[in-house]
């Protein structure tokens, strides 16, 4: 008896695989559903009075806002000790950084001592030219001193005190660095009032080292070549009656 050998089934080459379907094609709808959308587009950009799409306009970066400015600059600023608060501590004036702020500060402050040399003498020479030098005599006691061209006339009334006094200043307290401010500023202001007379009382120096009148010995040199010469047009010691050596008359300019 012979025997058949079995033979595979005829379409099965792999068992359990099946053959793909041609007419399974998962993007073609896809493709067909964009080239319909381009067609659509192109037809309407066609039609007479049909304004063309604009272009979206790139939208700008957001401008950081006013919270995040104050965190980074409080990030930047922390450990930061400012100068002028108590707990800073300062720096030697040779060691301070020289900025814009500081710079004009301190070239006033060196030009301020210049600045008043220089005031004193355009005094000193306005002084000179508008009544000429002074004529002045000391003796120790009494002091008298006038412009060339004032009448012997008035300085001799001035002597005697026979002119009305108009104003008094008191220089007592004051020193030999702020008195002579003082009196320019005292003899300006009655000037400038129309004021002729004034006394100064400048005292006799008792209670001085020494007994010597610091005031009094430089009164003549004020009144005749300082700041306030530019208003004297004469003066003298007082009488007894208005303090004597302690006092002196002052005949203003015109």
């Amino acid at each position: 008896m012979t025997r058949r050998s079995k033979q595979p089934a005829k379409g099965k080459s792999e068992a359990g695989k099946k053959a793909p379907d041609p007419a399974f094609r998962p993007f073609g709808a896809l493709k067909a559903m964009r080239d319909e959308l381009q067609a659509e587009e192109g037809r309407e950009a066609a039609k007479p009075g049909r304004a063309a799409r604009p272009a979206r306009a790139a939208t700008p970066a957001a401008a950081p806002s006013t919270e995040d400015e104050a965190l980074t600059l409080y990030r930047m600023m922390s450990g930061v000790t400012p100068l002028g608060g108590k707990s800073a501590t300062r720096l030697p004036r040779s060691q301070v950084p020289v900025t814009a702020s500081n710079l004009d500060a301190r070239r006033a402050e060196a030009e301020a001592p210049l600045r008043a040399e220089e005031e004193a003498v355009r005094a000193h020479l306005r002084a000179l030219v508008e009544g000429g030098s002074f004529e002045v005599q000391d003796d120790g006691r009494r002091v008298e001193g006038h412009r060339h061209g004032v009448a012997p006339d008035t300085v001799r009334k001035l002597r005697r005190g026979n002119l009305p006094i108009d104003a008094r200043l008191d220089l007592h307290g004051e020193t030999a660095v702020t008195a002579p401010k003082v009196l320019e500023q005292f003899l300006r202001a009655q000037r400038t009032r129309g004021e002729r007379c004034v006394l100064v009382v400048h005292g006799k120096g008792e209670r001085s080292p020494g007994q010597v009148g610091i005031l009094r010995g430089e009164m003549a040199a004020w009144l005749s070549q300082g700041q306030a010469s530019a208003h004297v047009a004469a003066f003298a010691t007082a009488v007894p009656d208005d303090g004597g050596e302690g006092a002196v008359y002052v005949l203003l300019e015109r």
